[in-house]
């Protein structure tokens, strides 16, 4: 595959992922909404149906990686030159932000009834005062933790990582060496609702960096009434945690199965 089919098979394919999951997560949480407070069994199959709906849609194109942790676990097992990660990277990071400008697009509306909302927000002056914390929507464009331990949540997201790309990398060894196809992508996105059900509890499982700093980059430039801070002291966090997962699952790949 070209370096322009990977290119563009990652923005839209990112962008479509972060439509959907981060269009799940708006739908349960702003006001106005029909699905609000549905809970976390909707966002967690919200998640995994946005994995499967972006990952068809590009795989022709890139392969779907969708997420750096995943490319790099491929590029360390093989699978994927090291001199089309930085294009897989670009296309990911880009079209993670088209995603979050089209959640606030189609719940435009929501965003503002809820952020104008004195139950909410009170008279915004507090909310505006927070700029180093998350602000009261920004759970719709990235995650956060429930408790704030850098080591456990750089731990948590570690090992969410390392099953999300190790069940990629080990998908097909059933002993024909044929792989497993378009099955895959449903597989995958199965995994993908199995942690966040399963570990997806104390840091709300970003297992991808550009899914949590690319929606965070717009949520920080975006014109929202009284939408407080982007919470930049955490934001490292869930994109570290995860290339490390996917740096140490590429490596019990080779250790282990290869």
């Amino acid at each position: 595959m070209s370096s322009h089919d990977i290119f563009i098979g990652e923005t839209i394919g990112t962008a479509v992922l972060i439509l959907l999951g981060g269009g799940v997560c708006a739908a349960v949480t702003l006001k106005r909404s029909k699905a609000r407070n549905a809970g976390w069994l909707a966002i967690t199959f919200g998640w995994g149906f946005a994995v499967l709906t972006g990952a068809y849609i590009s795989a022709p194109l890139s392969g779907a990686h969708l997420n750096p942790a995943v490319t790099l676990g491929l590029a360390i097992e093989g699978g994927t030159k090291w001199s089309d990660v930085p294009v897989y990277l670009g296309g990911q990071i880009l079209g993670a932000m088209i995603g979050a400008v089209l959640v606030w697009l189609a719940y435009y509306g929501q965003f503002h009834a809820h952020l104008t909302d004195p139950e909410i927000v009170g008279d915004g002056k507090a909310v505006e005062a927070r700029e180093s914390e998350a602000g009261p929507v920004l759970g719709v464009f990235s995650t956060g933790p429930e408790i704030r331990n850098v080591v456990q949540n750089v731990v948590t997201e570690v090992i969410a990582t390392i099953v999300l790309v190790l069940a990629i990398l080990t998908q097909g060894l059933n002993g024909d060496g044929k792989g497993l196809g378009v099955i895959g992508v449903l597989i995958t996105a199965l995994v993908v609702v199995g942690i966040g059900l399963s570990i997806g509890g104390p840091t709300g499982y970003a297992i991808n960096p550009v899914r949590d700093l690319g929606p965070r980059i717009v949520h920080s430039l975006l014109p929202l009434p009284n939408k407080g801070g982007s919470d930049w002291s955490y934001a490292w966090i869930p994109v570290v945690g995860p290339l490390i997962g996917g740096a140490i699952a590429g490596g019990i790949y080779n250790i282990a199965f290869a």
